[in-house]
Order: C-alpha cells, then structure tokens, then sequence
C-alpha cells in the first residue's frame, strides 16, 4: 500500500474543491498550515490519523469515506475504482448529471444491439 498517501491526498483535494475551498479555508478550517495541507494532497507528507480526521471534519466527511475501497485502489487498471472516485470528487447534482448521460449512451447501445 506504498501509494496509500497519494490516493488520500487525491481524495482531499477532490473534496476541497469539491466544498469550493482553498486550502488556505482548508487548513484554517483544519487548525493546520496551508502547506501541510499542499503537501498532503500531492501525497508528499505520512499524515497522522489525528491530523487525517481533523482535515475530514473539516471537510464534514465522515473519515471513512477517506478510505472507502482503498485496498482495492492498488490495481490502477480498475475502471470502475478510477470512475469512482471521479464521481466521488463531484457535487450530488454533478453526479446525478454524469449518471444520467451514462445510462442514456447505455440505453442507446442496448437499443442498437437488438
């Protein structure tokens, strides 16, 4: 799990921006430095779970959801782990949006193959 720290650091990043924070509103929010945060989303820093979990709270996710499928991360050629994170760095309406226009080009192949 050697990338472990660049995987979090992405899902940090994709929920800041995600939240429409910088990572100066971050740290502040996080009571850490700007740069901490800086250098855990680019994977550079081992963070402490007890910095981990304050950067989550201030994000207002449960901490978990830092880790969800992680283990299973490690293989980059997983299409579906890449397209879930890409779906979870995004709004509930950008999700919805995404869903939709996937199940449409789904809808549209199916009906082709009949």
């Amino acid at each position: 799990m050697e990338n472990i720290k660049f995987i979090i650091g992405q899902r940090i990043r994709n929920y800041r921006i995600q939240k429409n924070l910088s990572q100066e509103q971050l740290s502040e929010l996080a009571s850490c430095h700007p740069t901490y945060i800086g250098q855990l989303e680019r994977g550079e820093k081992n963070a402490t779970l007890e910095s981990i979990q304050k950067v989550a709270q201030a994000l207002d996710i449960p901490l978990s959801q830092l880790f969800e499928k992680i283990e299973e991360k490690q293989n980059e050629e997983s299409i579906p782990l890449q397209i879930y994170d890409f779906f979870s760095s995004k709004n509930k309406k950008e999700q919805k949006y995404l869903y939709q226009i996937l199940k449409e080009i789904d809808d549209y192949k199916n009906s082709n193959l009949k």
